[in-house]
């Protein structure tokens, strides 16, 4: 029997290719997933232990004790390198080198030329360093250091050239020769692009004591050479050596829980959370194999029952369909895996992951190959399991009559009654968890106050059972929807009325297919309305909580720093303004924390605040405070409408008046007539920004202590995006560390920069599922030309043209294409909407947009790639002559 299945195999070969693309996609995907598991681990793992250099083993906290106190922190970060007997571990037998890690951070000059320089310290051997020495020699004297080679560009220095180093820690500034360059090609120290090397001397002066033995120091690194019973020897020794609470680990097992720390169980969360986009392609994929199966079956009917009728028993059937389908989900599974293996091959060795500073290789193991195999072979066998079934009704009579593929059974109570309950249900908990919602909004009491992550869940369960219920009942509505646009579109002509015809034959068919394609626009549609509503959400949350657009704040700007910011496209206005920290006590006598800035006048202000400041004028005398508090939004209220500005570092002798002169010191008091507007907040970092005229700064009244930038932003009329507003003022003050941009727009060019990458990397997976509920839509076309080729025939032979023909299948593709959409489409919008109001009302008033580039964009790509999926069956169907396909069928 199963040579027999092997031969009609062979004959439904062609049948067979779409729905073994389908397994082909999911299983590469699976096991792409499995690779890029590997791939990550491997990397963490690389870089975690990137700073041991070519050390097998580590010295660090004994991680195993669970009892440590914080006066046994003290002690552990406390230890120096003597501590450990440095001469005594490099004597035990078997230790081959040593490295203590010490770091410090210094300043470099070389004539007028300066930099930040972060070292770490050098190693008699090389292959101790956690860094690459390219040109000249590691530091092994007095002296010595090894620059890191973008440092050294900075300076414009080379080896053998002497610079100056001075840190904080240090008590004087320290001459050292440059022996060499290096570069951080394992990524040791990724947040500062790499390290130099200091000699023992430099090191120790850096850190601010006399001698590197006194330098603080928690980590050591050791080169232990032997066999496994040497090094547990060599080990044991070290560990009696040791401070207490210390301990020697190897390499590995240092990498295996510094990953488990990382990422919460090696990459499980992350491989499990791609898996499910595997598993959503391969459920796909078995609604396109269902599909092919239906149609073999329904083909074969006629030889199923011949076989009958010489003694085949319904077993045997059943066990040939389960056999052809389980040989179909190997061999596309092997293949899959094999495309899965190549892409992942090619992504590393393009070096496309170092650009993001993690440097992948391939890491193969036994999961790769079995899961996506056993998972393939598994869900086809599933796929096939209605159609086996088929089979096996087949009776031996049925072998002299004529062939029928339409559809004519009808659909199950059950189905219908189950597919009530989802949806029944499912809505329900929907209407819920946003009835809940609503009441916590309104200031109600409601299960959001203590049990917040029980009605999200109940939400989310809401919206699978209403999706799963709408996929299960898709065979009622989806055929009717078909038939409705049909109806519509037969008016276009003969080809589409015969389009609207075929579409109505095998309901059962049609609704799989659209239920293939439904699954995946839906989570598009869903994916990208609650990205639009965050960010349109939390935008208009951040414009409501202040008043101007963007603010950037700094000990060290300057107006050459501020008039280039000025000048980024989108900044329609600026105020360049010097800062003072003021204390100020209300009526109640509560000290307010307020930032004081110099404006020369209302008008001024007005330009770049969004906020009514009325007829206020800012002048001698007069100070500018908001009616309430940024933090809690308490009033302000102050006696007899005046403040007495106090330097926050200073406190006000109670009683006493300041004079003149301690005021211009700023170490007095200056009292101001208070004038308060309804503004909101200006810097998330204070409970008030204050305005006064500029002149009580130029005239020494107020102390400056810092300078703040005030922008409006129009992007929209600049022709920009928020993004490359906030990216181009960040680059002007890219050359000062001490300047921060913050405000709505910098916050909510942020939320959006990472809205949208997670948009793009969910609907990239999506798209997986997407291509194959496509394969789906060609698989539909074909198998239903190879059911027409009598119909096609003789459509032919009465007149109809290949160009109708081909116009016809087009228009049934793009019927399932868009019906299927903006289905999805429409409930994924819902979804999106529901999903945004249970999560973002926490943060303010949820908008509900649409999203119509990306939804269009869906729908467009949908039914261009429908179209593009007709061309291969309209082919077929018109390159056989009418009399030849008469003859044949």
């Amino acid at each position: 029997m199963f040579s027999i299945t092997i031969r009609m195999m062979k004959r439904s070969a062609r049948m067979l290719v779409p729905a073994g693309i389908a397994i082909v996609i999911g299983t590469a995907f699976i096991a792409a997933t499995l690779l890029f598991g590997n791939a990550m681990n491997d990397t963490l793992k690389r870089m975690t232990t990137a700073q041991y250099g070519d050390a097998n083993y580590s010295i660090g906290f004994d991680t195993s004790i669970a009892d440590a106190d914080d006066a046994d922190m003290d002690y552990l970060y406390s230890r120096t390198v003597s501590d450990f007997h440095p001469e005594r571990l490099r004597a035990v037998e078997g230790v081959k080198g040593l490295r203590f890690e010490a770091r410090a951070e210094a300043v470099a000059t070389n004539g007028d030329s300066h930099a930040n320089v972060f070292a770490v310290t050098t190693a008699s051997e090389r292959g101790l360093l956690p860094v690459t020495v390219t040109q000249g020699a590691q530091p092994s004297g007095d002296g010595q250091a090894a620059l890191q080679d973008s440092t050294a560009k900075q300076l414009g220095v080379r080896v053998g050239d002497d610079i100056t180093l001075a840190s904080k820690g240090a008590s004087h500034d320290m001459r050292a020769r440059v022996v060499g360059l290096t570069r951080d090609d394992a990524g040791a120290y990724p947040y500062y692009g790499g390290a130099s090397l200091l000699s023992d001397d430099l090191m120790a002066a850096m850190n601010g004591v006399s001698d590197f033995g006194r330098v603080n120091a928690t980590t050591a690194y050791l080169d232990i050479d032997g066999d496994p019973a040497a090094v547990k020897t060599t080990v044991d020794t070290i560990n009696r050596i040791l401070p207490k609470r210390f301990t020697a680990q190897s390499r590995d097992k240092a990498a295996k829980a510094a990953v488990k720390s990382l990422s919460g169980g090696d990459t499980d969360i992350v491989t499990t959370f791609l898996l499910g986009f595997g598993a959503l392609a391969m459920l796909v994929a078995a609604l396109v194999i269902a599909n092919t199966f239906q149609v073999l079956v329904a083909q074969r009917r006629r030889t199923l029952a011949l076989l009958r009728t010489i003694g085949a028993g319904k077993g045997q059937l059943y066990a040939s369909v389960l056999f052809e389908a389980g040989l179909l989900g190997l061999v596309a599974s092997v293949l899959g895996v094999g495309l899965g293996l190549a892409l992942m091959a090619a992504v590393t060795a393009s070096g496309l992951t170092s650009s993001i500073g993690m440097a992948m290789r391939l890491v193969l193991d036994w999961r790769v190959f079995v899961v996506p195999i056993a998972f393939g072979v598994v869900m086809t066998v599933i796929a096939s399991l209605s159609s086996a079934r088929t089979a096996t009704s087949v009776t031996p009579l049925e072998a002299l009559r004529p062939m029928e593929l339409s559809e004519t059974r009808r659909t199950g109570v059950v189905r219908g009654a189950l597919s009530a309950l989802m949806l029944a249900g499912g809505l329900a908990m929907c209407a819920y968890a946003a009835w809940q919602m609503s009441r916590n909004t309104a200031g109600q009491a409601s299960m959001v106050d203590d049990h917040y992550s029980t009605v999200l869940v109940m939400a989310v369960g809401g919206c699978a059972l209403v999706f799963l219920g709408l996929i299960v009942s898709a065979v009622y509505w989806l055929p009717r929807a078909l038939h409705g646009a049909g109806a519509f579109a037969s008016l276009a002509g003969p080809s589409a009325r015969i389009a609207h015809a075929n579409i109505q034959k095998n309901p059962r068919r049609v609704a799989a297919t659209g239920a293939a394609l439904l699954i995946g626009v839906t989570l598009v549609s869903t994916i990208a309305t609650g990205a639009a509503s965050g960010k349109a959400t939390m935008g208009e949350a951040l414009a409501s909580r202040y008043s101007v657009d963007m603010i950037a704040s700094g000990d060290d700007m300057t107006d050459a720093r501020a008039s280039k910011a000025a000048k980024v496209k989108g900044v329609t206005a600026s105020i360049y303004a010097p800062t003072a920290t003021m204390n100020v006590k209300d009526t109640h006598g509560t000290t307010i924390t307020t930032l004081v800035v110099g404006v020369d006048g209302a008008d001024t202000l007005r330009k770049v605040m969004h906020a009514d400041l009325g007829d206020t004028a800012i002048g001698n005398g007069t100070i500018l405070m908001p009616h309430r508090s940024a933090f809690g939004g308490k009033d302000f209220v102050f006696r007899n409408g005046r403040v007495e500005l106090t330097p926050a570092s200073v406190s006000p002798a109670s009683g006493d008046t300041a004079t003149s002169d301690d005021a211009r010191d700023g170490k007095g008091a200056l009292t101001l007539d208070v004038r308060q507007a309804d503004y909101r907040r200006v810097s998330a970092d204070y409970a008030a920004v204050a305005f006064v005229n500029i002149r009580h700064f130029t005239d020494g009244d107020l102390k400056t202590d810092g300078h703040m930038m005030l922008m409006r932003i129009d992007a929209d009329k600049a022709g920009t995006t928020l993004n490359d507003v906030f990216t181009g003022v960040q680059s002007a003050f890219a050359d000062s560390a001490g300047i921060t941009v913050t405000g709505p727009i910098a916050e909510r060019a942020q939320w959006e920069t990472m809205i949208d990458a997670m948009m793009a990397m969910l609907v990239g997976l999506i798209a997986v599922a997407v291509l194959i509920a496509l394969v789906g839509v060609a698989n539909t076309l074909s198998l239903s030309v190879i059911e027409r080729t009598r119909e096609s025939a003789t459509l032919r032979a009465i007149g109809m043209t290949r160009g109708q023909l081909r116009r016809s299948l087009a228009i049934e593709a793009l019927l399932l294409a868009l019906v299927s959409g903006l289905a999805g489409v429409a409930l994924g919008t819902g979804f999106g909407w529901l999903g945004s109001y249970m999560v973002f009302s926490l943060y303010g008033t949820v908008v509900f947009p649409f999203d119509w580039a990306v939804n269009g964009a869906t729908l467009g790509i949908a039914a261009l790639a429908a179209l593009l999926a007709s061309v291969a069956p309209a082919r077929r169907a018109v390159k056989t002559p009418p009399v030849e396909a008469l003859a044949e069928a």
